[in-house]
This record gives structure tokens, sequence and C-alpha cells, in this order.
């Protein structure tokens, strides 16, 4: 506690508070670093000083005792010279500080769906879930149908290319048969001439035979 007396808190210091915290029968320290806005009382029993952080953006003050016995210990991080015993002003400096930058900020027309709105969203969306697997089975059906109705037509075509070559290797048979025919019949014509100049050539010889 002496040693609280010694620290000489002032308004412009920088302050790191660690306070005691009970949890289920646990104590934990939990710091608290801020800028001393004012010191109340000096040094006597019942001295207080305020301590203002800025967390996220949102001001943060809290009335410390000097000699709580929930305070563990007080560390003074900076020391600045200020003309003034109370720094209240800060508060209202910074909420100008803020005001200058949300006038920088777009204004941006966002907002959260209420339940109704996300009830909707979710109809909509299985509605259209729907719809594109009716479209997707209607389109496998058609292609279905479709195979079905090419396939016979795709027969047929293989039958007539069948039939097609049967007659073809039917004509090709057909000539060659008429081919060897005509071979036949050549030599059998050559050997019947030979024949009857072989008669001929007898008859002329018999008739100078007689003369």
């Amino acid at each position: 506690m002496e040693d609280r007396k010694n620290l000489g808190i002032k308004a412009g210091d920088t302050v790191r508070v660690w306070v005691k915290i009970q949890e289920k029968g646990k104590t934990r320290l939990q710091a608290f670093e801020g800028l001393v806005l004012a010191k109340k009382h000096g040094s006597e029993p019942g001295a207080t000083f305020t301590v203002r952080k800025v967390s996220n953006g949102v001001g943060i003050e809290r009335i410390f005792p000097l000699y709580s016995p929930s305070i563990d210990k007080i560390e003074i991080i900076k020391r600045a010279k200020v003309r003034r015993a109370k720094l209240y002003h800060i508060r209202e400096k910074v909420a100008k500080e803020i005001k200058r930058q949300m006038r920088k900020m777009k204004m941006m027309n966002v907002a959260s769906l209420s339940d109704a709105e996300e009830a909707e969203k979710k109809v909509k969306e299985e509605k259209e879930r729907v719809e594109a697997e009716a479209k997707v089975k209607e389109e496998q059906e058609k292609a279905k149908t479709e195979e079905k109705e090419e396939t016979p037509i795709e027969e047929v075509k293989e039958e007539e290319t069948i039939e097609k070559e049967k007659l073809a290797e039917e004509e090709k048979n057909e000539e060659v048969v008429d081919t060897n025919e005509v071979e036949e019949e050549k030599p059998a014509e050559e050997a019947d001439l030979k024949k009857e100049k072989v008669v001929v050539e007898e008859v002329e010889e018999d008739k100078e035979k007689k003369e």
C-alpha cells in the first residue's frame, strides 16, 4: 500500500491496473490499460483515480480506489506533462474525431433480413431447386425417348446395308459363273471347228482318190 502512495499517479499518465477476479473459487488477473483522466483525494485512504481506454472504437472508463485489495498492482507505462488536473475534455475531443470519421464514411443501404424475409428466401430457393430438378428429369426423359426412336432406324439401316451387301455378293458370283461358262464354251467351239476341218479334209482326200 505504501508503494501506491509513492507512485504519484497524475492525470495524463498511461497506467496498467491488474485487477483480481474470482471465478469458481479461483482467482485470475485481468489488466486494464488506459489514460488517467483524474485523481481525487490525493493519497488519502479514500483516494480514487479514473482510467479511460478505447476498445473497438468504444470508450470505457473505470474508477479504481487507490488502496483497493482487489487491485494486485499498478504499473505506470507513460507519463505526460498536462496543464489540467482533470482531462474530461478528452471525451468531447474523441467524440468530435469520431464524428469527423463518420462524415467521411459512405452511406450503405445494407441490412440483415428479417425472419419472414429469410423464410420467403428459403421457400424461393426450394422452389428453384425443385424446378431445376424437374427440368433435369425432363431432359433425361427426352434424351431416352430420342435414343429409343433412333435405335430402330439404325437397325433398319443396318438391315438394308446387309441386304445390299448380299445382293452385291450374289451379282459378283453370277458374273463369275457367267465368265466360267463362256470360258468353257470357247474351247468346245474350237474343238468342233477342228473336227469339221478334219472331216472336210478327209472328204476332199476321198474325192481326189476317186478321181
